[in-house]
């Protein structure tokens, strides 16, 4: 007997885990396995049309657009910024509707053009035009041909949010009427998840009236350095029996390291074939590694998840599952341990060492040294360690925890210093609460915003439907949440799976249309 839900998995779903699982493979840096990002979702081929009937472009299609490299001192010039669209919709006088998919190469992100994605779906139903475009100094979209701490001083929230504006108020886009299509000429709606999710948030507080509705998923807004609660709905929603042997496992590494214990710590460790690590950190670090799985998670996923396959090496003995309390200390050392040696390691390292793959304490390896462009993690984490912060680390005293608390802040603040010494002689404390106060966080209160959120991810502690904040849910500014775990509902496919992902699919659509019929042109 299984620990595990029973749905039907779809193939795409399949596929999107193991892609995941692949690309986040051998990466010594915590902050970077848990990124917040957005589902990748392969789109087949096929022939698309617009209304009339004209042969339009493959969606893989790849467009320029001329960005510039500051927007605060323009002399410096343009850098060619990717993007792909879909106008298979599109009839004058629909939205044009824009994302980016944040923090990642967009290539292979196309599906948020289609109506396989609530972008689609917008643009269906209001003959619309999708548009995705590469966050600067992801992917090929970059300003200088590396990504030095020099160069990287151009990624900022703010530069990130002037792209967005100015590529909407200048492009000429490629469809037939493109270079008319303006806001003020057309009504621009600004999609987003995830930390996209979050910027789109900060445009329109930042930069109103140039966007007329946004629709938020899973957005991030909420700036934290702290950020325990990544493991709260973990915790809350992973099988109780898996709950109670990892915390038990947990609290006994915490109750070496307060002792001191380097012998017993060094025991542990081997049985999870990881004695070869230097530092304790890196092995907690590791044990995060099955938790970071259920970020992957789809409404679809069924027992041959990654998560799943965990909790089921941990919880199911001889063909019995354990109650809600587990199975207890050593059989959950042993256990995992043996699915650590057995299979989980191969998946995580492939054929690197342990301390290659999961030391993070020599600054000197070319993880922390590779300045080429293409290189997600490193992006990511100068944003993390300048402006956003969300260490998932673990949580006070007194409270359940899955994650050890040799884990603090003060852990991933040094890799800041690894990553980039020329910025960072000293473990910087990123300025979360400077971040919140100027682009809103929590507070923000902007007409015409639709978040959607989900009660099984682990980033809606970011979210306006954190637990305790109790935001109000308004007609100009909804809030909807469905069972579902990150950017749920942004694939359509998903509001087929999960009733209450459907739910928030149609009332976004539903508010959509309300308010683009209350669109007027100003030029």
């Amino acid at each position: 007997m299984s620990c595990s839900p029973m749905p039907v998995i779809k193939m795409w779903a399949l596929t999107s885990l193991l892609l995941a699982g692949v690309a986040q493979a051998a990466i010594p840096n915590a902050m970077l396995r848990g990124m917040p990002s957005l589902p990748k979702v392969l789109v087949p081929e096929r022939s698309i049309t617009s209304p009339n009937g004209t042969a339009l472009p493959n969606i893989s299609t790849i467009y320029y657009f001329d960005q510039l490299i500051d927007h605060n001192n323009p002399g410096l010039g343009t850098f060619q910024q990717r993007y792909w669209m879909n106008w298979e919709f599109y009839e004058p006088g629909g939205p044009i509707i824009l994302m980016t998919p944040g923090e990642v190469n967009a290539d292979g992100y196309q599906v948020y053009t289609t109506n396989d994605s609530i972008n689609g779906l917008i643009a269906q139903q209001q003959n619309g035009a999708a548009i995705l475009i590469e966050h600067r100094f992801f992917g090929y979209s970059n300003p200088y041909n590396n990504l030095t701490s020099q160069s990287l001083a151009l990624l900022t929230i703010q530069q990130a949010i002037d792209d967005l504006v100015y590529f909407a108020t200048t492009a000429d886009l490629p469809m037939s009427g493109g270079d008319a299509v303006k806001p003020g000429q057309a009504p621009w709606i600004l999609i987003g998840g995830s930390y996209s999710g979050a910027l789109t948030s900060y445009t329109m507080v930042n930069k109103p009236g140039i966007f007329w509705a946004g629709y938020l998923s899973s957005a991030t807004v909420q700036t934290i350095t702290d950020y325990y609660d990544y493991f709260t709905p973990i915790r809350e929603y992973m099988p109780q029996n898996c709950s109670s042997d990892v915390q038990a496992v947990i609290a006994y590494l915490d109750e070496m390291y307060k002792a001191n214990d380097t012998a017993g710590i060094q025991t542990l460790q081997e049985a999870f074939a990881l004695g070869g690590l230097d530092h304790v950190g890196d092995f907690a670090t590791a044990l995060q590694y099955n938790l970071w799985d259920w970020q992957s998670m789809s409404p679809d996923d069924g027992p041959n998840s990654q998560f799943y396959q965990f909790c089921d090496a941990l919880e199911v003995k001889d063909g019995v599952n354990a109650g809600p309390e587990g199975w207890g200390l050593d059989n959950a050392i042993n256990s995992w341990g043996n699915y650590w040696n057995t299979t989980y390691y191969s998946i995580t390292c492939q054929d690197q060492d342990v301390e290659t793959c999961l030391g993070s304490f020599v600054p000197t390896d070319v993880y922390w040294t590779n300045v080429t462009v293409d290189n997600s993690g490193r992006s990511w984490f100068w944003m993390v360690c300048n402006q956003i912060g969300f260490y998932e680390v673990a949580p006070p005293e007194g409270q359940p925890a899955i994650v050890s608390r040799i884990l603090q802040p003060s852990f991933v603040e040094r890799q800041c210093v690894n990553m980039f010494p020329q910025a960072f002689t000293s473990p910087p404390e990123p300025p979360t609460a400077e971040t919140n106060a100027m682009y809103a966080g929590w507070n923000v209160n902007v007409p015409r915003l639709f978040f959607a959120n989900g009660l099984r991810d682990p980033w809606r502690g970011g979210t306006v439907s954190a637990d305790g904040l109790n935001k109000p849910n308004t007609t100009s500014m909804p809030i909807y949440m469905s069972d579902g775990f990150h950017t749920s509902d942004m694939i359509s496919d998903n509001g087929v799976v999960d009733p209450t992902i459907a739910v928030v699919q149609e009332a976004g659509l539903r508010y959509m249309k309300e308010w683009l019929a209350e669109w007027k042109p100003s030029t």
